[in-house]
C-alpha cells in the first residue's frame, strides 16, 4: 500500500441528499415532489417504502452534525429540496424551508465544516412535473429562478455550489427506463430531459456567478468507464455507444460545447427523435452549457464491460468483487476515469462527490456494525485517488457516500450505503467500523498501511 499520503489541503467529506434523509413530516410548507408521487405508486418501490420519515434529518440535523464533527470531515455535501423552498416550483417562497437550510449551514460552519450545496438531487416539485417537467424548456427557466432564490438567501455563507447531481439518472432512469421518478419510458423524452437539465445548469450558472461571484461553481456527473474485453468490432462498438450515451453525452456539451456527432447519428438511427427532430435545441443553448467550471464533481461506483459473452461470472457472496447492489467492484476504473478526464476533459479541479458501496450490514451482538467489506472498498478506491493525485491529476477532494443509511430510491430501505447505521424505527444512529476507519484516514490525510477489516 502506497503511503505517500494525499495532497496538502485535500478535502475530506461525506454526502447525502434531501429526499433520502430529511423526511417530509412535518412538511412545514413543503410541496410534493415527483418522488412523493412515485413512491406512492404501487410497484415502484421494492419494499413499498417512501420518504415520509427517511432518517428524520429535518428534525435531527443537530445530532447528525455533531456526528459529522466527530468524524473530523472538512466538508458536507447535501442537497436543497426544491419543493421545500418553492412548494409549487415557482412563485411563493416558503421561508421555513430556507430557514432550515440556513440553520444547517450555520451549524456546519460553527463546526468548521464547509457546506457544499447541490441545488438538484432529483426531487422536482410535482407542480412542475404536471406542466411537463424536464421535458419542457420552462422547467429549465424555473430552475434558474430557484437557484437565484437559494443563492440570494444562502450565498453569503456557501462557497461551493453544485447545480445538478447526475443528469444521466434524471434523463435515462427517469424518462427512458422508468426506474426512477417520474417513471416515463420514452427515449425521445429522455433526450429532451437531458438537454433541459444541462440547459438549466447553464442558466443557473449565470445567476450563481452574479449573486456569489467569489464562490466556486460546478456540476456532478455519474461516470462509468466502458471496457471492451476483446478485440471484436462488435464489442468495441458496444463500448463506444455505451460511453457516448452514459458519459460523453453530458461531458461534451459541458467541456466542448457540442453533442458528440456519433451519438447524434446513433439516436437518429434508433428512432429516438420525434417528428420535430432536434427542435428542442435552440440557438445559444450549447454556449450556455459550455461555461467554464470551477470544478467537476465525479460520482463513481462501477464499470461497464462488453465482449467475451457471457461476461466472467462473479460470486454474489464475494464482497471483494460485488456489492449488495449487484455492482462489480472495480477500483481501477476510478483511476482510469480520472486520468481520462484529465486528458480529454481538463478541469481546474476534480472532486469525487460520491463513492461508496452497499453491503448486507448487520448490528452484531456487541451492538456494533462490523462492515469490513466497506472498509476494503473505500481503501482500494482511495488508493486509486492517491495514485492519480501523485501523478498530477488535480483531484482535490473525496466525499464518501453516504454519511448514513437512507432511502435508496427505488430500492426503498433495503440497501445500506452509510458510515452510520440507521434504525428506521427508533431513528438511532450506530457507528459502523467504516466510520471509525474513515475518521483515521481523514485525520492522517493518508491511508493506513495495515487495515484490519
Amino acid at each position: 500500500m502506497a503511503d505517500q499520503g494525499f495532497p496538502h489541503n485535500f478535502l475530506w467529506g461525506v454526502a447525502s441528499s434531501s429526499f433520502q434523509i430529511e423526511g417530509t413530516e412535518p412538511a412545514d410548507g413543503r410541496g410534493l415532489s415527483i418522488w412523493d408521487t412515485f413512491a406512492a405508486t404501487p410497484g415502484k418501490i421494492a419494499d413499498k417504502g417512501d420518504g415520509r420519515r427517511a432518517c428524520n434529518h429535518y428534525q435531527l440535523w443537530e445530532k447528525d452534525l455533531a456526528l459529522m464533527g466527530q468524524l473530523g470531515i472538512g466538508a458536507y455535501r447535501f442537497s436543497i429540496a426544491w419543493p421545500r423552498i418553492l412548494p409549487h416550483g415557482r412563485g411563493t417562497i416558503n421561508q421555513r424551508g430556507l430557514d432550515f437550510y440556513s440553520r444547517l449551514i450555520d451549524g456546519l460552519l460553527a463546526r468548521g465544516i464547509q457546506p457544499w450545496v447541490t441545488l438538484y438531487h432529483w426531487d422536482l416539485p410535482q407542480a412542475l412535473e404536471d406542466e411537463g417537467g424536464w421535458r419542457v424548456r420552462s422547467t429549465a427557466e424555473a430552475f434558474a429562478d430557484y437557484a437565484s432564490i437559494v443563492a440570494t438567501a444562502l450565498g453569503d455563507r456557501v462557497q461551493h455550489w453544485i447545480t445538478h447531481n447526475e443528469p444521466w439518472c434524471v434523463a435515462v432512469l427517469g424518462h427512458r427506463t422508468g426506474h426512477h421518478a417520474p417513471g416515463a419510458t420514452n427515449p425521445n423524452e429522455a433526450l429532451r430531459a437531458a438537454h433541459h437539465v444541462l440547459l438549466s445548469h447553464g442558466l443557473a450558472l449565470e445567476r450563481l456567478r452574479a449573486i456569489a461571484p467569489k464562490a466556486e461553481h460546478g456540476i456532478t456527473l455519474n461516470l462509468t468507464p466502458a471496457y471492451a474485453l476483446d478485440a471484436a468490432q462488435t464489442s468495441q462498438d458496444e463500448a463506444r455507444i455505451f460511453d457516448g450515451d452514459f458519459n460523453r453525452w453530458y461531458l461534451d456539451p459541458l467541456f466542448r460545447g457540442a453533442y458528440p456527432d456519433d451519438m447524434l447519428r446513433h439516436y437518429e438511427a434508433q428512432g429516438n427523435l420525434g417528428p420535430d427532430g432536434w427542435d428542442f435545441i435552440a440557438p445559444g443553448d450549447l454556449a450556455l452549457m459550455h461555461q467554464p467550471l470551477d470544478f467537476l464533481g465525479v460520482n463513481y461506483y462501477t464499470r461497464a464491460v462488453f465482449g467475451q459473452h457471457p461476461p466472467p461470472a462473479i460470486n454474489p457472496q464475494d464482497t471483494d468483487r460485488i456489492t449488495a447492489m449487484g455492482w462489480e467492484i472495480y477500483p481501477e476504473g476510478l483511476g482510469d476515469l480520472l486520468r481520462r478526464l484529465h486528458q480529454e476533459y481538463p478541469a481546474r479541479a476534480y472532486y469525487i462527490t460520491e463513492n461508496g458501496a452497499a453491503f448486507e450490514d448487520q448490528v452484531h451482538a456487541d451492538g456494533c456494525v462490523h462492515d469490513g467489506p466497506r472498509i476494503r472498498y473505500m481503501e482500494r478506491h482511495l488508493a486509486e485517488v492517491e495514485a492519480v493525485a501523485a501523478a498530477g491529476v488535480p483531484i482535490q477532494g473525496y466525499f464518501a457516500w453516504s454519511i448514513m443509511d437512507n432511502f435508496e430510491w427505488a430500492f426503498g430501505y433495503q440497501k445500506r450505503f452509510g458510515l452510520l447505521w440507521v434504525d428506521y424505527e427508533t431513528q438511532a444512529r450506530i457507528f459502523k467500523d467504516s466510520f471509525h476507519w474513515y475518521r483515521e484516514v481523514v485525520k492522517a490525510n493518508r491511508l493506513p498501511r495495515n487495515v484490519k477489516a
